[in-house]
């Protein structure tokens, strides 16, 4: 299939263009035509692991599957640092501040903030610790449609969200999201909403593993 390819500053030096059209593999993701293009273009491998993507102009994962007609940009950081994507879907340890500096605006007269952390006991047992699984292109995907959804009810300047997957540890950080707007009850009000939201629409599952057993929750539970 085909692809269109967009480069922008030290990318469009490294590849030689700032558009180009790019064949690959059906079933192919945006980190593998990352990965095609460092090998065909070597000046662009050392800079590949600093990039963002974004896929028809929306921040993507390097896992997002691509499909005939895509727009793929490759996005180095900005002068003053990489702008970080408002969806995420991360294995990395997340900060509360570091989301909500994404959606800080000089319009915004208040920051909401949520944060699910991972307690001790649940459902009368001792947790041992957490597992989470999503299904990524789809999670991002509606996280936006939440975002949309929280802007059409609300006056709000921006929303992120962010959700660890894999292990983690009795205290550690699952999901962060923040709102900004103008007025602290839009945001408080917005925040709420999306929490609620992203529970039930964004397809991200958790086992809880137990001293004495585990299980995923939704099945049978």
């Amino acid at each position: 299939m085909h692809v269109t390819v967009r480069c922008f500053a030290g990318a469009r030096e490294a590849v030689g263009q700032t558009s180009l059209q790019v064949e690959i593999a059906d079933g192919a993701t945006a980190g593998d035509l990352l990965a095609h293009l460092s090998r065909a273009h070597p000046r662009l491998e050392g800079i590949a692991r600093h990039l963002l993507l974004s896929v028809n102009r929306e921040y993507a994962d390097r896992s997002a599957l691509l499909r005939a007609g895509d727009e793929v940009a490759l996005i180095p950081p900005v002068s003053g640092g990489a702008e970080a994507p408002l969806f995420e879907i991360t294995e990395d340890p997340l900060s509360v501040d570091a989301v909500a500096a994404k959606v800080a605006r000089r319009s915004s007269g208040a920051i909401a903030t949520f944060t699910g952390v991972v307690r001790e006991h649940s459902r009368g047992r001792r947790v041992d610790h957490l597992e989470y699984e999503a299904y990524p292109e789809i999670a991002l995907a509606k996280m936006r449609e939440i975002a949309d959804e929280v802007r059409a009810k609300w006056d709000v300047d921006a929303v992120a969200m962010s959700h660890r997957v894999g292990r983690l540890e009795v205290g550690e950080a699952s999901v962060v999201i923040a709102v900004a707007a103008p007025h602290r009850q839009q945001a408080l009000e917005a925040c709420a909403y999306a929490i609620e939201r992203l529970k039930v629409a964004v397809p991200i599952w958790k086992k809880e593993v137990w001293t004495d057993g585990s299980e995923w929750i939704g099945l049978g539970s």
